[in-house]
């Protein structure tokens, strides 16, 4: 085998094309990736990785593929994710999903097929030296699954030096690379409030407790804590996505009442004092209104930091491949768990242009455009070589 390669071509990009179009059409949840890691697994074992280990952080697997002299040089590793988001498809494409109200909505089956063509090119053209992971990860939309693979015994042997992962990003020129240093992408967390007050019949509601007054108010208090911008050093924001107030039933005083909403922040240190500031509300309202109350975290990402240099060996591979490269003036909104890799080791998470005219993430009528499978591929390739050839 080679191990130059100046303009990467995939032979059998017609098949990870295929690939791609089978996974989108049988989307997994979070979680229950089980069919997907399988027919995953199935695929690439043409192209005859070193070594296959499984059950990380529950459906996830790596596929590790050694360059001639593994021991010579440093492991890098790239990530793709498993699951789907609980969206109903509004698509009429030939591979529509059959998964009622599952669909993939963020273009993890498109990332999936990315790394099956670097793996294609690995079966190509081996690298001098070191280890290069594949590592196909569950769970990321819940953000459970880059923290579950963290902890798994097996990974832990892996120990990348290296870890590198893209998001394709709607909005931005076909190809493009988008590019970040320090904080690429939002931390974020969900929270969910439950008041409790009494229940009683709704002919006598001075005989119960109902939450509603409260629910009302704490969700305005909730809805100010972020008016001003100088409470914060960056970009905060608190987003109620669900309130509930009892059941329906015209013959009862409701006796409790759920309010959730997502907390987001570019800066850990924002996104802990407004976890706080949202505690402070809690106790007050509840106390003013003679509620219990009980609260939970959920989804919790942390702010992908990238490393500098990191970030430059993605520089260094678009430019090589001709590919532009951009970066980017704020970090994105959106929230990553790849953020729990570069939090421990060197990487850096980018973006790769999708399109100015496609659907936003997370928008029912989204498709990954296959143009960007070869695209997506080659950059990881070259991000390796620059590592791992002499």
């Amino acid at each position: 085998m080679s191990s130059t390669l100046s303009t990467p071509s995939i032979p059998d990009l017609k098949d990870i094309t295929a690939l791609r179009h089978q996974l989108h059409q049988h989307p997994e949840l979070s979680g229950f990736e089980f069919d997907t890691s399988h027919t995953l697994r199935g695929f690439l074992q043409r192209y005859q990785p070193d070594e296959v280990i499984t059950d990380l952080g529950g459906n996830g697997f790596a596929l590790i593929f050694n360059g001639k002299k593994p021991d010579a040089g440093p492991t890098v590793l790239f990530r793709a994710e498993l699951d789907a988001l609980p969206i109903l498809e509004q698509n009429q494409l030939p591979y529509t999903s059959i998964q009622k109200g599952v669909s993939h909505k963020c273009g993890h089956d498109g990332h999936m097929a990315i790394l099956a063509g670097l793996a294609s090119l690995l079966h190509q053209y081996s690298p001098d030296k070191g280890r290069v992971v594949l590592l196909f990860q569950p769970a990321e939309e819940n953000g459970a699954g880059a923290w579950a693979v963290l902890y798994t015994p097996a990974f832990q042997e892996i120990a990348p030096d290296y870890v590198f992962a893209l998001h394709n990003m709607p909005g931005k020129p076909m190809g493009q690379v988008i590019l970040r240093p320090d904080i690429f992408a939002a931390a974020s967390v969900g929270l969910k409030v439950h008041l409790h007050g009494k229940e009683s019949h709704a002919a006598e509601p001075d005989n119960g407790l109902n939450p509603g007054e409260g629910m009302s108010e704490l969700i305005q208090a909730f809805n100010s804590l972020v008016r001003d911008p100088h409470s914060f050093q960056d970009l905060t924001l608190l987003t109620v996505v669900h309130a509930r107030l009892g059941e329906v039933a015209f013959g009862t005083n409701p006796g409790f009442a759920t309010v959730m909403a997502t907390l987001r922040a570019f800066e850990q240190e924002d996104l802990n004092r407004l976890k706080s500031l949202a505690i402070e509300s809690i106790k007050l309202v509840s106390f003013k209104y003679g509620l219990r109350y009980d609260l939970e975290w959920v989804e919790e990402f942390p702010a992908t930091r990238n490393s500098t240099g990191a970030v430059e060996l993605v520089d260094q591979a678009a430019r090589y491949l001709s590919m532009e490269a951009k970066q980017a003036a704020q970090p994105v909104r959106w929230s990553e768990d790849f953020g729990h890799f570069t939090n421990r080791y060197c990487g850096a998470l980018f973006g790769l242009g999708s399109g100015t005219d496609q659907p936003q993430l997370h928008h029912a009528d989204y498709d990954f455009p296959d143009e960007l499978i070869p695209a997506g591929a080659s950059l990881f390739y070259r991000i390796a070589a620059s590592l791992l050839n002499d």
